[in-house]
């Protein structure tokens, strides 16, 4: 059996991360997707020739595309999911084992928290159950951490973000993947309050190219260890380009403005 350092050896380079989340599909429905990305081959190879650390996608994918060559983009696989339908305050439960994960060939497994429903300490219970599950097993265990649910007045403050993410790592998350609220200051404290577990940022809806490259250059000085990127990649154009720019970025310390130039100089 590996070690779960082994896992943190193949997932991060340089001490950071770039993750391809291929999730939204049970979470959001189909409205992110048009008909070339809707297909999951197709983010497979995108995840495959992007050279992603790793692609996290629910069970029912891993097991139908991630296979053969594939298997070369390590895999994540999410254990719990909602879909956006019901309007009551949200619960995600566990839907895949930790055994299944593995049995898949995950190194990392995830699971969502939203903090602050009313139905928060099923999903606290469930995650504690999952990291001493997944560390037995030397896979990692991340935390997609959301804040949301009647009792959050504002999901996206820097207290409630850092709450949570407090939370996630008393939890025994290895992971954690927050939102951004663009208060870099307020990130650093968020990172700190992580402790030895890593914070990476959900890339969130499509934006501008530029805004997004601000975004990663902000979070990464902040002391985040990473993105988690969907739709800033996947709906892209250029999906390809995208990830060789972030990766730039997150790996190997640029700014938006040097790559700017650079993509003039047609070194991409």
């Amino acid at each position: 059996m590996k070690k779960k350092s082994d896992r943190v050896d193949t997932l991060f380079h340089k001490g950071k991360v770039l993750i391809l989340a291929y999730d939204q599909g049970l979470e959001h429905g189909p409205t992110d997707f048009n008909l070339l990305n809707i297909d999951p081959q197709y983010i497979m190879d995108v995840g495959l020739e992007g050279r992603f650390s790793a692609i996290a996608a629910q069970a029912g994918i891993a097991e139908k595309y991630h296979v053969d060559h594939y298997k070369d983009v390590p895999l994540i696989v999410k254990l719990n999911g909602k879909t956006k339908l019901s309007k009551e305050d949200p619960l995600s439960l566990q839907h895949t084992s930790v055994d299944y994960a593995e049995k898949l060939g995950a190194i990392a497994v995830g699971y969502t928290i939203y903090l602050g429903s009313n139905h928060e300490q099923q999903m606290l219970v469930e995650f504690g159950k999952i990291c001493e599950e997944a560390h037995q097993k030397g896979l990692l265990a991340i935390c997609w951490m959301y804040p949301r649910g009647s009792n959050i007045q504002e999901e996206e403050s820097t207290e409630t973000i850092a709450y949570g993410t407090r939370v996630a790592m008393e939890l025994g998350a290895d992971i954690i993947k927050i939102k951004y609220n663009g208060d870099q200051e307020g990130l650093r404290w968020i990172v700190k309050a992580a402790g030895k577990a890593k914070v990476v940022i959900a890339g969130g809806s499509k934006k501008t190219d530029y805004e997004f490259m601000q975004m990663t250059r902000e979070v990464i000085d902040a002391g985040a260890a990473g993105l988690a990127v969907g739709r800033n990649i996947w709906q892209h154009k250029n999906p390809l380009l995208m990830a060789k720019v972030l990766k730039e970025i997150i790996f190997n310390n640029k700014k938006p403005q040097e790559i700017l130039q650079e993509l003039k100089n047609h070194k991409y």
